[in-house]
C-alpha cells in the first residue's frame, strides 16, 4: 500500500496523492510565466533599442552615390544622436514626443550629417555641411565660394572604384585595372574649408549645378551638398518632393557620421552564408570621419 495514503493528518482523515489536476494547473501556471518572462524581456528589450538608437547612436545604410567618393554604396555607417540636440526626428518615425529641439547645438562646416530630407520629411539622407546660418554659397564654373572667398581645390589621383552590384558607372568613366578588373575612374579633387576640414569630391565635368545663385543661409538652417558634385539633388536645389532639399532646418538634423561599421559591395547572397565574407570590403570597416 502506498505510505501516502496511509499517512493522516491531525483530524485523522488520510491525506492522499495530489490530484492530477492540480499538477495539470501547476504546469500551465509554469508556461504561463515563462511566456510573461519572455515578453517582458522583449518589451525591455525594445526600450532599451529605442533608447539608444533615439539618444546615444544609430545604424545608416549608404543608399546613393552621392557621397562618393567618402561614402560608397553598401557602407554602413553608425551616427552619434547627441551632437546637435534632440528634436522629434531624433527618434524613430520622427514621433512627435519631442518638441521644437532641446540641447541645440550647430554642426561644423565639413560635418557628414543625417537628416529628414525636405520638404516632407520623412526620408533619411546624408550629405556635407557646408554653409552655416549667416553664410553665402556660391558655385561658379564648379568652383566652391563661401562667403565671397573661393574654396581651395586641388586635382589629385583619380578615384577609383572597383565595379560590383553597388557601383553605377556611366560609360565615359568606366576604365579596366592593370589586373583586367574592371573599374569606374573618376577625377577627383581635394577641398578645404576655412576650419581647416578637407575632404575629396568629384567633379565630373560641366552641369548645371557648377553655376548657381549666390544662396544666404536663414538663421536656423544649413546649407549641405554631396561630395559627388554632379550627381547630388543637395542644398543647391530647391525644395521639390524627390527632388532637391534646399536649406535644411537644424531640427531635421538626426546626428553626425563618425564611422564606417560594414561595407559590401552587393554580391553577396542570403542562401549563401560564404559570400557574406567574399562581399565584404574590410578596408573601409572602421574608417572614420
Amino acid at each position: 500500500m502506498d505510505d501516502s495514503v496511509k499517512r493522516e493528518d491531525d483530524a485523522g482523515k488520510p491525506i492522499g496523492k495530489r490530484p492530477d489536476g492540480d499538477k495539470a494547473n501547476q504546469d500551465k501556471g509554469g508556461v504561463g510565466a515563462e511566456v510573461r518572462e519572455t515578453l517582458s524581456f522583449l518589451v525591455k528589450l525594445a526600450i532599451a533599442v529605442f533608447i539608444i538608437r533615439s539618444f546615444l547612436i544609430s545604424p545608416f545604410v549608404i543608399p546613393s552615390e552621392s557621397m562618393l567618393p567618402r561614402l560608397l554604396v553598401g557602407d554602413y555607417i553608425f551616427i552619434t544622436k547627441w551632437n546637435y540636440g534632440y528634436s522629434k526626428h531624433s527618434l524613430p518615425w520622427s514621433l512627435p514626443l519631442i518638441p521644437g529641439r532641446i540641447f541645440p547645438s550647430t554642426p561644423k562646416r565639413g560635418d557628414v550629417v543625417v537628416f529628414k530630407a525636405p520638404p516632407v520629411d520623412k526620408e533619411d539622407w546624408i550629405k556635407r555641411v557646408i554653409g552655416l546660418p549667416g553664410d553665402t554659397v556660391q558655385m561658379k564654373g564648379g568652383q566652391l565660394f563661401l562667403n565671397g572667398k573661393a574654396i581651395p581645390k586641388q586635382r589629385i589621383a583619380d578615384f577609383v572604384e572597383k565595379v560590383s552590384p553597388n557601383t553605377h558607372c556611366e560609360p565615359a568613366y568606366q576604365d579596366t585595372a592593370d589586373n583586367g578588373t574592371p573599374i569606374c575612374r573618376y577625377p577627383q579633387y581635394r577641398e578645404t574649408l576655412p576650419n581647416g576640414k578637407s575632404y575629396n569630391v568629384l567633379d565630373l565635368g560641366q552641369t548645371i549645378a557648377d553655376d548657381t545663385q549666390l544662396y544666404k543661409v536663414p538663421a536656423g538652417h544649413v546649407f549641405l551638398m554631396g561630395d559627388n558634385r554632379d550627381n547630388s539633388e543637395d542644398s543647391r536645389f530647391p525644395q521639390i518632393a524627390g527632388g532637391g532639399i534646399g536649406y535644411v532646418p537644424i531640427e531635421n538634423l538626426e546626428g553626425k557620421a563618425v564611422v564606417n561599421f560594414w561595407s559590401t559591395d552587393g554580391s553577396a547572397s542570403w542562401v549563401l552564408p560564404w559570400t557574406w565574407f567574399t562581399a565584404a570590403r574590410w578596408n573601409r570597416i572602421g574608417e572614420g570621419f
